[in-house]
């Protein structure tokens, strides 16, 4: 992965002045260690005419697939295969922008101890990197550096040159030139633009990222005709964190347009004296809405079924009403996430007698979970296909038969109140289906009449009057216990 910075100069204003510029003496070949490689500075040409630095990144192939834990994190192409077959060592990327940041980080900020003068200055500048990725071709890279005044050359890689009919590549030779930019400004550019043209980040794309890119596109990204797209882009099209990215870049269009500061702008909220209560997250309201349902019903022993890693179960043992706690789920991975959170290895005796975890497919029979007072499916059937449902239903209300069943699931007609979540997508990838308040009643009553259970239906989170809840409970309780069908009682 291979970029170049150059520079002219003259005898009262020599281009080696570049070494000044980015810490780095134009007379020896550097070294750093950066998260996915080795970076090396040096200058191919260093003369009062013309100076030359070249940024050579060496990416080490195992610590990228360590990193990534081989998931082509960051919306990276083929992720399949990424961790084998990728273009990283080659191709400009997010990795490439990282090195930036950490190996010229004072010349990007624009800071120079020995001569504090220079940064503020512009310089001829040219910039060459033979080999990026360019998602949007060379029109996107033309419209994305052009308005911040650089002179754009642009040339598609083709896949073969010896087979022309085969097209060009995504990749593309680029060169920037300007007379009128500081080193600084042409570096944040860079910083921000790489990622955005390859269109995938190599990292966890996480909150700071927000302050990364605003403080890199500060003086130019609010005004860009791309924003938008390079917003999204860089912010590896998480929506929430786009918003607010969005948000505060119109934040400070308005100061800039008002001749002001952005704090006396956004001063509608006392953050010191601010008494407004935050919103108690979803799950906290799940989870206290089934306790609450729990206590009503006296059940003591009680079966988390689908238990996951082990939230309830935690709640649960805090409450020295439950006597016996059943923590029940298909994969190991989650019950030994779950027993690690409960600290199983160091509980008191008294209390380790309370709880067990053990797997189980509620797509089957299983004595173990009868005789118990309550079961609990929280969050769990939307992670079943359709056709599977029967065996789930028959495994809980026909086989184990507890007293009370306590079953959630989304409310699939709030997903339009979440603003972040796009039209037509459920709440998890995982989501088989998300229900209709009409279609889980539908559901729940007519499997209360298969096995003769009664029924009611409890709203968990704020119920909206246009579209209910965002969560549904059905809460089951067993009418009478000869109800039991001949072909139950042989089960």
């Amino acid at each position: 992965m291979f970029l170049t910075i150059s520079t002219t100069g003259t005898p009262e204003r020599p281009a080696t002045d570049l070494g000044f510029l980015l810490h780095k003496h134009p007379d020896k070949a550097q070294t750093f260690s950066t998260s996915y490689g080795t970076a090396h500075v040096l200058y191919p040409e260093a003369t009062v005419e013309r100076c030359t630095a070249a940024l050579l990144l060496e990416v080490d192939a195992v610590a990228l697939v360590r990193r990534g834990k081989g998931k082509g994190r960051g919306g990276a192409p083929d992720a399949a295969l990424a961790q084998y077959v990728n273009d990283r060592p080659y191709a400009a990327s997010s990795l490439l922008a990282v090195a930036l940041s950490g190996v010229f980080s004072s010349a990007m900020k624009g800071q120079c101890a020995a001569r504090p003068d220079l940064p503020a200055e512009a310089r001829p500048l040219r910039i060459e990197v033979p080999a990026l990725p360019a998602r949007g071709g060379a029109d996107l890279v033309r419209g994305l550096f052009e308005p911040l005044g650089w002179t754009v050359t642009v040339e598609a890689v083709p896949l073969d040159e010896r087979f022309p009919e085969w097209g060009d590549s995504r990749y593309v030779r680029l060169e920037l030139a300007s007379e009128g930019l500081t080193l600084a400004e042409a570096l944040r550019h860079l910083y921000v633009l790489l990622p955005v043209l390859d269109d995938a980040k190599h990292y966890w794309v996480s909150s700071d990222e927000v302050d990364k890119l605003l403080r890199a596109g500060e003086g130019w990204l609010p005004d860009h005709p791309e924003h938008k797209l390079i917003t999204g882009r860089y912010l590896s099209r998480r929506w929430s964190l786009t918003r607010e990215a969005m948000e505060r870049l119109e934040l400070v269009r308005l100061a800039e347009t008002d001749d002001t500061e952005v704090e006396e702008i956004d001063n509608a909220v006392d953050e010191e004296n601010d008494t407004e209560e935050k919103p108690v997250p979803l799950a906290v309201l799940r989870r206290d809405a089934i306790l609450t349902a729990l206590h009503a019903s006296g059940a003591s022993r009680v079966l988390d079924l689908g238990c996951g890693q082990g939230q309830l179960v935690q709640a649960l043992l805090k409450d020295t009403r439950f006597t016996e706690i059943v923590g029940v789920d298909v994969s190991i991975r989650a019950l030994t996430i779950a027993s690690r959170r409960l600290k199983l290895d160091r509980m008191g005796e008294r209390q380790a007698a309370r709880v067990q975890l053990f797997q189980g497919s509620l797509a089957y029979t299983d004595r173990r979970l009868k005789g118990y007072d309550a079961a609990v499916l929280s969050e769990v059937i939307e992670h079943l296909d359709l056709p599977r449902l029967p065996a789930l239903e028959y495994a809980v209300f026909g086989s184990a038969r507890p007293r009370t069943v306590l079953v959630t699931t989304p409310n699939v007609e709030f997903n339009v109140r979440w603003e972040t979540l796009p039209a037509g997508h459920s709440r998890h990838g995982d989501h088989r289906f998300e229900w209709t308040r009409e279609e889980f009643r539908s559901w729940a009553g007519e499997v209360a009449g298969r096995h003769g259970y009664d029924v009611e239906f409890t709203p968990v989170g704020l119920d909206d009057p246009e579209v209910g809840p965002p969560t549904q409970m059905a809460v089951f309780t067993l009418a009478t216990a000869d109800t039991t069908t001949k072909e139950e009682k042989a089960a």
